[in-house]
C-alpha cells in the first residue's frame, strides 16, 4: 500500500490568513472552556453559599467575562461582592485559581455580580473626569484613591480619552493612579 501526500502551497498573505484563524479559533475555544470551567466552579460555590443566581459566560475582547445575577433582589449577591467590591475582588482570584488548577492556563477572566462592574464603571469614569478637572484648574497632578488593575485599566482609558495623561504609581494594595495634563 503506497501512501501519497500532496502539499497545497498557499500564497504567503493567504497562509498567514488561515493560521490567524486558527491561532483565533484556538484562542476562543480556550476562553469557552475557561468560561466552562470558571461557571462550574462558581456554580458549586453558590450551592455552597446557599445562594440563588445564574451564570452567565461571555468572551470578548480575549477574555472570559461571568456575570453572576438573580432574578429577585437577593442579599445573597449582594454579599458576593463585598464593601468596594473586596468580596468579588477575591472571588474573581478563586475563580482564576480554579481556571489555572483545572486547564494549566493562566486566566484574565472577569467575575461580575449584580452588575457590579458596571455601576463601577461609571463611578470610575466621573472620578476620572473630576480628576481632569482639577487638573484643568491648575493642579499640576492629581493622585486617586488605591484600586484594583482593572479598575486603574478603565480609569486610565477614561482619562486618555478626555487627552490627559495617567500613570500607576505605587505597589501592592497602595497602587494608585496620578492624572496629569503631560
Amino acid at each position: 500500500m503506497t501512501s501519497e501526500s500532496t502539499a497545497v502551497n498557499l500564497p504567503d498573505d493567504e497562509a498567514a490568513e488561515n493560521s490567524e484563524d486558527f491561532a483565533s479559533q484556538t484562542s476562543l475555544s480556550r476562553l469557552e472552556e475557561e468560561g466552562d470551567v470558571a461557571a462550574d466552579y462558581l456554580e458549586e460555590l453558590l450551592d455552597i453559599a446557599d445562594v440563588d443566581g445564574d451564570i452567565d459566560i461571555e468572551v470578548r475582547n480575549g477574555r472570559s467575562y461571568l456575570s453572576v445575577v438573580s432574578d429577585d433582589e437577593s442579599e445573597g449577591l449582594d454579599i458576593l461582592v463585598g464593601a468596594d467590591g473586596e468580596v468579588l475582588e477575591a472571588l474573581q482570584e478563586l475563580t482564576r485559581l480554579a481556571v489555572l488548577a483545572s486547564t494549566g492556563n493562566r486566566s484574565r477572566l472577569v467575575l461580575d455580580i449584580n452588575g457590579y462592574r458596571g455601576e463601577r464603571s461609571v463611578r470610575l469614569a466621573e472620578i476620572a473626569e473630576k480628576a481632569v478637572e482639577r487638573v484643568k484648574a491648575g493642579e499640576p497632578t492629581v493622585h486617586l484613591e488605591p484600586m484594583s488593575s482593572y479598575e486603574r485599566k478603565i480609569v486610565h482609558d477614561a482619562v486618555a480619552d478626555l487627552g490627559f495623561v495617567s500613570e500607576s504609581e505605587g505597589e501592592g494594595a497602595g497602587r494608585h493612579i496620578v492624572v496629569s495634563a503631560d
